[in-house]
Protein backbone atom coordinates (compact mmCIF):
# COMPACT_ATOMS: atom_id res chain seq x y z
CA UNK A 1 0.00 0.00 0.00
CA UNK A 2 1.31 3.45 -0.89
CA UNK A 3 2.11 5.75 2.05
CA UNK A 4 -0.10 8.77 2.61
CA UNK A 5 1.62 12.03 1.72
CA UNK A 6 0.96 15.37 3.33
CA UNK A 7 1.12 18.67 1.49
CA UNK A 8 4.15 19.73 3.57
CA UNK A 9 6.97 21.10 1.44
CA UNK A 10 10.29 22.05 3.02
CA UNK A 11 12.92 23.97 1.08
CA UNK A 12 16.37 24.67 2.52
CA UNK A 13 18.93 27.10 1.15
CA UNK A 14 22.50 26.07 2.03
CA UNK A 15 26.01 27.23 1.28
CA UNK A 16 28.27 25.20 -0.98
CA UNK A 17 27.89 21.49 -1.74
CA UNK A 18 24.98 20.00 0.23
CA UNK A 19 26.24 16.40 0.05
CA UNK A 20 28.45 16.44 3.18
CA UNK A 21 25.49 17.69 5.21
CA UNK A 22 22.81 15.44 3.73
CA UNK A 23 24.73 12.24 2.97
CA UNK A 24 23.13 10.48 5.96
CA UNK A 25 19.65 11.01 4.55
CA UNK A 26 20.65 9.90 1.07
CA UNK A 27 22.32 6.75 2.39
CA UNK A 28 19.49 5.91 4.77
CA UNK A 29 17.02 6.09 1.92
CA UNK A 30 14.57 8.57 0.44
CA UNK A 31 11.45 8.15 -1.65
CA UNK A 32 10.79 9.20 -5.23
CA UNK A 33 7.66 9.07 -7.33
CA UNK A 34 8.19 6.94 -10.43
CA UNK A 35 6.44 4.51 -12.73
CA UNK A 36 6.95 1.07 -11.25
CA UNK A 37 6.68 -2.28 -13.01
CA UNK A 38 9.60 -1.49 -15.31
CA UNK A 39 13.21 -2.65 -15.38
CA UNK A 40 15.93 -0.99 -13.34
CA UNK A 41 17.57 0.26 -16.55
CA UNK A 42 14.31 1.81 -17.75
CA UNK A 43 13.76 3.45 -14.37
CA UNK A 44 17.26 4.90 -14.08
CA UNK A 45 17.79 5.92 -17.70
CA UNK A 46 14.32 6.81 -19.01
CA UNK A 47 12.75 8.21 -15.85
CA UNK A 48 15.59 9.49 -13.68
CA UNK A 49 17.77 10.72 -16.53
CA UNK A 50 20.95 8.67 -16.13
CA UNK A 51 22.82 7.88 -19.32
CA UNK A 52 23.34 4.21 -20.22
CA UNK A 53 27.09 4.92 -20.15
CA UNK A 54 26.88 6.20 -16.58
CA UNK A 55 24.83 3.20 -15.48
CA UNK A 56 27.30 0.81 -17.09
CA UNK A 57 30.50 2.54 -16.07
CA UNK A 58 29.83 4.13 -12.69
CA UNK A 59 27.18 2.04 -10.94
CA UNK A 60 28.83 -1.30 -10.37
CA UNK A 61 26.77 -2.55 -7.42
CA UNK A 62 22.97 -2.57 -7.37
CA UNK A 63 20.77 -4.05 -4.68
CA UNK A 64 17.03 -4.44 -5.25
CA UNK A 65 15.11 -5.25 -2.08
CA UNK A 66 18.35 -6.42 -0.51
CA UNK A 67 19.37 -8.74 -3.36
CA UNK A 68 22.29 -8.13 -5.75
CA UNK A 69 21.31 -7.43 -9.34
CA UNK A 70 23.30 -8.58 -12.38
CA UNK A 71 20.86 -7.90 -15.22
CA UNK A 72 19.42 -4.37 -15.04
CA UNK A 73 17.15 -5.06 -18.02
CA UNK A 74 15.26 -7.95 -16.44
CA UNK A 75 15.15 -6.97 -12.74
CA UNK A 76 11.76 -5.31 -12.13
CA UNK A 77 11.13 -2.41 -9.74
CA UNK A 78 7.85 -2.78 -7.84
CA UNK A 79 5.76 -0.47 -5.69
CA UNK A 80 7.65 0.03 -2.44
CA UNK A 81 10.90 -1.48 -3.72
CA UNK A 82 14.19 -0.43 -2.14
CA UNK A 83 16.91 0.28 -4.70
CA UNK A 84 20.50 0.85 -3.59
CA UNK A 85 23.15 2.18 -5.98
CA UNK A 86 26.90 2.12 -5.45
CA UNK A 87 30.16 2.11 -7.31
CA UNK A 88 32.44 -0.88 -6.92
CA UNK A 89 32.93 -1.74 -3.25
CA UNK A 90 36.34 -2.79 -1.91
CA UNK A 91 37.42 -6.26 -0.87
CA UNK A 92 36.01 -9.72 -1.53
CA UNK A 93 32.51 -8.73 -0.46
CA UNK A 94 32.55 -5.86 -2.93
CA UNK A 95 33.86 -8.09 -5.70
CA UNK A 96 31.13 -10.64 -4.96
CA UNK A 97 28.34 -8.05 -5.02
CA UNK A 98 29.60 -6.38 -8.21
CA UNK A 99 27.14 -7.01 -11.02
CA UNK A 100 28.43 -9.33 -13.71
CA UNK A 101 31.73 -9.74 -11.89
CA UNK A 102 33.95 -12.79 -11.69
CA UNK A 103 32.58 -13.77 -8.27
CA UNK A 104 28.89 -13.20 -9.09
CA UNK A 105 28.20 -16.96 -9.42
CA UNK A 106 29.18 -17.38 -5.75
CA UNK A 107 26.01 -15.58 -4.66
CA UNK A 108 23.61 -16.92 -7.29
CA UNK A 109 21.25 -18.16 -4.56
CA UNK A 110 20.69 -14.61 -3.27
CA UNK A 111 20.81 -12.72 -6.58
CA UNK A 112 17.67 -10.97 -7.76
CA UNK A 113 15.81 -12.77 -10.53
CA UNK A 114 12.42 -11.96 -12.00
CA UNK A 115 10.67 -12.10 -15.34
CA UNK A 116 10.48 -8.76 -17.11
CA UNK A 117 6.74 -9.03 -17.75
CA UNK A 118 5.63 -9.95 -14.23
CA UNK A 119 4.52 -6.48 -13.09
CA UNK A 120 2.12 -3.89 -14.60
CA UNK A 121 3.57 -0.44 -15.26
CA UNK A 122 1.86 2.13 -13.01
CA UNK A 123 2.52 5.19 -10.86
CA UNK A 124 4.15 4.39 -7.53
CA UNK A 125 6.85 5.11 -5.00
CA UNK A 126 10.21 3.51 -4.33
CA UNK A 127 12.96 4.06 -1.79
CA UNK A 128 16.37 4.96 -3.20
CA UNK A 129 19.71 4.73 -1.42
CA UNK A 130 22.93 6.26 -2.75
CA UNK A 131 26.50 5.37 -1.75
CA UNK A 132 30.04 6.57 -2.61
CA UNK A 133 30.31 7.80 -6.24
CA UNK A 134 26.55 7.83 -7.00
CA UNK A 135 26.05 9.69 -3.72
CA UNK A 136 28.66 12.32 -4.63
CA UNK A 137 27.65 12.64 -8.28
CA UNK A 138 23.85 12.27 -8.16
CA UNK A 139 22.88 13.35 -4.66
CA UNK A 140 22.76 17.08 -5.34
CA UNK A 141 20.48 16.58 -8.35
CA UNK A 142 17.98 14.58 -6.31
CA UNK A 143 18.06 17.12 -3.49
CA UNK A 144 17.49 20.00 -5.91
CA UNK A 145 14.55 18.28 -7.63
CA UNK A 146 13.10 17.16 -4.30
CA UNK A 147 12.80 13.92 -2.34
CA UNK A 148 10.18 12.48 0.00
CA UNK A 149 11.36 11.81 3.54
CA UNK A 150 9.54 10.14 6.41
CA UNK A 151 8.65 12.93 8.85
CA UNK A 152 10.03 11.14 11.89
CA UNK A 153 13.32 10.43 10.12
CA UNK A 154 13.61 14.05 9.01
CA UNK A 155 12.88 15.38 12.50
CA UNK A 156 15.48 13.03 13.98
CA UNK A 157 18.02 14.05 11.33
CA UNK A 158 17.53 17.78 11.95
CA UNK A 159 17.61 17.39 15.71
CA UNK A 160 21.00 15.70 15.54
CA UNK A 161 22.72 18.26 13.34
CA UNK A 162 25.64 20.24 14.85
CA UNK A 163 25.99 24.02 14.84
CA UNK A 164 28.16 23.79 11.71
CA UNK A 165 25.17 22.41 9.78
CA UNK A 166 22.91 25.27 10.80
CA UNK A 167 25.59 27.87 10.08
CA UNK A 168 25.58 26.68 6.45
CA UNK A 169 21.78 26.95 6.26
CA UNK A 170 20.87 30.44 5.08
CA UNK A 171 17.12 30.13 4.93
CA UNK A 172 14.11 27.83 4.95
CA UNK A 173 10.54 27.84 3.71
CA UNK A 174 7.69 25.56 4.73
CA UNK A 175 4.84 25.43 2.22
CA UNK A 176 6.29 28.50 0.51
CA UNK A 177 6.53 30.67 3.63
CA UNK A 178 9.73 31.70 5.39
CA UNK A 179 10.42 29.61 8.47
CA UNK A 180 12.72 30.25 11.42
CA UNK A 181 15.73 27.94 11.42
CA UNK A 182 15.75 27.70 15.23
CA UNK A 183 12.18 26.39 15.15
CA UNK A 184 13.00 24.04 12.28
CA UNK A 185 15.55 22.20 14.41
CA UNK A 186 12.73 21.31 16.83
CA UNK A 187 10.02 20.74 14.23
CA UNK A 188 8.15 17.45 14.23
CA UNK A 189 6.19 15.84 11.41
CA UNK A 190 4.55 12.77 12.98
CA UNK A 191 2.65 10.34 10.77
CA UNK A 192 3.42 12.16 7.55
CA UNK A 193 6.01 12.55 4.82
CA UNK A 194 7.76 15.75 3.83
CA UNK A 195 8.83 16.79 0.35
CA UNK A 196 12.34 18.16 0.87
CA UNK A 197 14.24 20.32 -1.58
CA UNK A 198 17.76 21.64 -0.97
CA UNK A 199 19.33 24.35 -3.10
CA UNK A 200 22.60 26.25 -2.84
CA UNK A 201 22.67 29.99 -2.26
Amino acid sequence: MSPSFSNTNLCLCVEDNPIPSFSQLLQRGFMVKVRVGCSIKSLLCHQLGLSPEYLEGRIQTILLDGRPVDDVESAIVKQGSILALSAALPGLVGATLRRGGYYAPLRSHISHSEAASSQPIQEGMISLKLFNLPLDELGSTFLKKGIWINGRDLADFLKRQPDAFWSRCKGATVDGKKFDLDKLAKMKWPDRHVFLRVRTC
